[in-house]
């Protein structure tokens, strides 16, 4: 008996971690919306994210000692990099873009990472399967449907293309990461990118002269209890169970969340805030979301 319950309770956990990637990661942008409605974009995420890289480091330090964050000037180095790409190029052009765009609709733009990820292996000598460059050749049409709404004017063009530029980083860091010396934790290298792409947020959010007029007072509740729960769940609990699941889990079951987490955005933020769901976004989505599951798909089989 004993036997037989271990692998059902390793399983349940598998579960459990994957349901909190696919909600939480498919939350966030609903959250980075709900932020920047009275709050200003760099500052709030470099604030956001210097608070989640203290928790992060102390948390490393609880659990496994003080010496568990020392790392190389070098690792040092790779873990800034890293995170000026993915949290301050990446996530900061989106929080930027989620001024005037909506959240389900930046979702799928940024749901066209695998795609930028296999143009990068590309251009450094890689050669994916024909089966892969056809879904990124679908992507890309995907998203030429979803700039519809920018072209129109109905939303900012400006904010789909920051939106874009953001993934792009975002895909950049992540195909960099792969690539660098990076603490042998993965906890303590996520806490300093965490920490420099914060302070990088904070340093972009004063040139953008974010702090003249700023006024706490006027930033609401919703916004408040918004950054708290990216700090908290988007930041720590999400990344985490990530982490969890790439050491506990197939790599082809975990990166399923880069088709579930669009899904998740777009109607969270048609529920909550009541966002639009235009033809171009319905259909752009479907044509990007299917783009993605090719290319992952072929991706777990090469």
């Amino acid at each position: 008996m004993p036997r037989s319950s271990a692998p059902a309770s390793a399983s349940a956990r598998v579960w459990i971690a994957l349901a909190l990637v696919y909600v939480v990661w498919g939350s966030t942008y609903l959250g980075i919306r709900i932020v920047v409605q009275t709050m200003p974009p760099f500052l709030s995420a470099g604030a956001r994210f210097i608070t989640a890289g203290v928790l992060l480091a102390g948390l490393v330090a609880w659990r496994d000692g003080p010496a568990a964050l020392r790392a190389t000037r070098r690792q040092v180095g790779s873990a800034v990099a890293v995170g000026l790409l993915l949290i301050l190029g990446g996530n900061g052009l989106i929080v930027l873009a989620e001024t005037s765009v909506p959240s389900g609709l930046a979702a799928l733009l940024v749901a066209a990472v695998p795609m930028w990820l296999v143009l990068l292996r590309a251009g450094t000598g890689d050669r994916p399967p024909l089966r892969t460059l056809g879904g990124v050749l679908l992507g890309l049409a995907g998203l030429a449907v979803l700039t519809v709404p920018g072209i129109s004017g109905e939303i900012r063009l400006g904010g789909v293309l920051l939106v874009v530029a953001g993934s792009a980083l975002w895909s950049l860091g992540s195909f960099s990461a792969a690539r660098l010396t990076l603490p042998g934790n993965p906890f303590t290298g996520s806490a300093y990118q965490m920490l420099a792409g914060g302070v990088g947020g904070i340093v972009v959010g004063l040139c953008r002269g974010e702090q003249h007029g700023l006024d706490p007072g006027s930033f609401s509740t919703a916004s408040w209890l918004a950054l708290g729960y990216l700090v908290v769940f988007g930041s720590l609990v999400g990344f985490t169970s990530y982490v969890w699941l790439l050491r506990s889990a197939p790599l082809s079951l975990v990166s399923t969340y880069a088709y579930v987490n669009p899904v998740v955005a777009v109607a969270l933020g048609w529920l909550i805030l009541d966002e639009a769901l235009t033809w171009p976004i319905l259909l752009g989505g479907a044509i990007v979301v299917a783009a993605v599951c090719v290319i992952v798909s072929t991706e777990r089989r090469s």
